[in-house]
């Protein structure tokens, strides 16, 4: 339920703009038919300047775009969604205006978009709660529409629905207060302030670098003089603190140039970023779930292997390299339209989520080649799958990854035993999940081995999206009767290798597509994907056979740990990628797993 600010972006963040409908224009929430015509409309820079300043004195708020509203008992409702086109609005414009028109820069707003890609979309524009003892200003709408002067100041406020100018008398009375705070007579403080050129810094033309952390001051303000060649300009604001980091906005030098965030964090070299380079950091990072910090998600910038002083992150970068959050090492991308991404750096581990023996109930294989796939997607909760995407992928299943690879272990047994016939089940098949088997009977229609998908959506126990793909062995014997006389069931490394590799692609890259469009989804959390080899048909003593008795495991030398019958990894990486890319991360995974489990002499070279 929608009820405050926090659900309210929560809401839009998940794409569902729909959910603010019935809510009332308030303190914190102002609703826009129209977006504003900042391109031909000279006092539109002026009502958004003054909307965004009177949030940031009011508490913050945030300005729906693209939502009608009615008027009901007095109050504005806010109606029905009437979207907007993204291609007429320029979000980095707004960013910009913001910056120059008030006066200081209100820290951490955001501009973002929200709403299905193929319905209406809304902008939304997010002004956080600043900092206290803190005035926002714009220039008097004075002269020329368009043309702000200087030397004028107005101050807007919100209450309740509406906005209001803060009265002369009241500025005055601040101003007093200010000047008697200085502890010098009002002559002297003014003349003092206009024999200062605009750029000083002191205690009457602005904060200063490092100005509210006074432990963090003297580190930051020489990271500051060490990067003046970049062109930083002055502070926009007092620094802060971030979890570990210390920033503090700067106000480039060139008039209408992004500014900078300069950051500090211990045992790293300092690095400015560029305002819309760290817009997209600070974004990325919000979407991680329960109100995470988004720098304790993500981490902070990373420097490049060797320096060891100070570096610059411009507006132009194409990469970001980010370390220390709960997410662990990643990398922020920009692709060739502009759009950030963030992945994971590849790592391995032996956790296992808990989905990692979906649909083990009542299926007791002989053996079992699992890639299981989670995908925490921040949309997850607006994805279905419908009847034509459904369609689409039976079509897909003969001709995919898994089903070439179980076509190949007959082959290579003598036989031709294609994984061309699929049918629905044994999982679920609904809006929230598909599941699709196909089964290579022995004699008698007793199953020998089986082919197995299935991808579901977020329930109540599982917050990311499930793609799974299994390669189950279910019986030896009927295998070996339907492949021919003297025909050896045991698999080899290669072939295990080969089989997690089709059914990690098919997890990670055929099965998303039943949701729509994967690649334009970004991350509550790091993707990860699991890798299994399992025993699970019990003998007549009630025992699993190890796995040694099904798969030749010699080539990985030794088991110090003695036999058993499971084998697993967790591999953090992109779902998608390269095959060779892929084939080579597997090999490391597997020698990750195998010198985990015991096998301490495994290299990759036997893989």
């Amino acid at each position: 339920m929608v009820n405050d600010l926090k659900s309210a972006l929560a809401a839009l963040e998940a794409h569902q703009p729909g959910s603010l409908l019935g809510l009332r224009e308030t303190q914190w929430l102002d609703a826009k038919k129209a977006p504003y015509r900042l391109t031909d409309d000279p006092k539109a820079a002026e009502e958004l300047a003054k909307d965004v300043a009177a949030f940031a004195n009011g508490g913050g708020g945030v300005i729906v775009v693209g939502v009608a509203t009615r008027l009901e008992h007095d109050e504005e409702i806010l109606d029905h969604v009437v979207g907007i086109d993204p291609a007429a609005v320029s979000v980095d414009q707004i960013r910009k205006l913001i910056r120059q028109r008030v006066t200081p820069a209100p820290r951490g707003v955001r501009v973002g978009w929200s709403g299905a890609e193929a319905g209406e979309r809304v902008l939304f524009i997010e002004i956080p709660a600043q900092a206290d003892h803190e005035l926002f200003a714009v220039p008097a709408a004075v002269g020329k529409p368009g043309a702000p002067r200087p030397d004028t100041v107005a101050v807007p406020m919100r209450d309740g629905d509406s906005t209001h100018w803060m009265p002369r008398g009241e500025i005055v009375r601040l101003l007093s207060a200010g000047v008697r705070a200085l502890g010098v007579p009002t002559a002297q403080a003014f003349a003092g302030l206009a024999r200062q050129p605009e750029s000083s810094v002191g205690p009457v033309s602005g904060p200063h670098v490092g100005q509210g952390l006074p432990d963090r001051e003297r580190e930051m303000r020489a990271a500051y003089e060490e990067l003046t060649d970049a062109g930083l300009g002055e502070p926009a604001g007092e620094a802060w603190a971030q979890g570990p980091a210390a920033l503090q906005d700067l106000r480039h030098e060139v008039d209408g140039q992004p500014g900078w965030v300069l950051c500090l964090v211990p045992e790293h070299p300092a690095v400015v970023v560029s305002e819309p380079v760290w817009q997209t950091i600070i974004e990325t990072g919000r979407r991680a779930p329960h109100g995470q910090d988004p720098l304790a998600a993500v981490g902070s910038p990373r420097p490049p292997s060797g320096p060891d002083t100070p570096w610059a992150i411009p507006a132009d970068a194409q990469h970001v390299d980010l370390d220390g959050g709960s997410w662990g090492p990643g990398r922020l991308t920009c692709s060739g339209r502009g759009v950030w991404r963030w992945q994971p750096v590849p790592r391995f581990s032996l956790n296992q989520g808990r989905a990692a023996e979906i649909g083990t109930a009542g299926q007791t294989p002989a053996l079992r080649l699992r890639s299981l796939v989670n995908l925490p997607w921040a949309e997850a909760s607006t994805l279905e799958i419908n009847k034509s995407r459904r369609t689409q992928l039976e079509q897909f299943l003969p001709r995919s990854a898994v089903a070439g690879a179980v076509t190949i272990l007959s082959r290579r047994r003598g036989a031709e035993l294609p994984a061309a016939r699929w049918e629905r089940g044994p999982f679920a098949n609904s809006a929230r999940s598909v599941g699709y088997t196909c089964t290579v009977a022995g004699p008698g229609g007793i199953p020998a081995v089986r082919t197995s998908v299935m991808l579901a959506l977020p329930t109540a126990m599982e917050t990311a999206v499930v793609a799974c793909a299994d390669v189950l062995i279910e019986n030896p014997e009927a295998w070996a009767a339907v492949l021919g006389p003297g025909r050896d069931t045991q698999l080899g490394l290669d072939e295990v290798q080969a089989v997690l590799l089709a059914a990690w692609e098919t997890a990670a890259e055929l099965l998303p597509d039943v949701v729509g469009e994967p690649a334009s989804l970004s991350w509550a959390a790091p993707p990860t994907a699991e890798l299994r080899i399992t025993s699970e048909r019990t003998a007549a003593d009630g025992v699993l056979p190890t796995l040694d008795t099904l798969v030749d495991l010699a080539p990985l030398g030794p088991n110090d740990s003695g036999p058993m019958s499971k084998l697993a990894v967790a591999v953090t990486s992109a779902p998608t990628m390269e095959r060779g890319d892929r084939q080579r991360l597997l090999r490391e995974a597997l020698v990750h797993m195998a010198q985990a489990y015991g096998y301490v002499d495994a290299e990759a070279d036997v893989l």
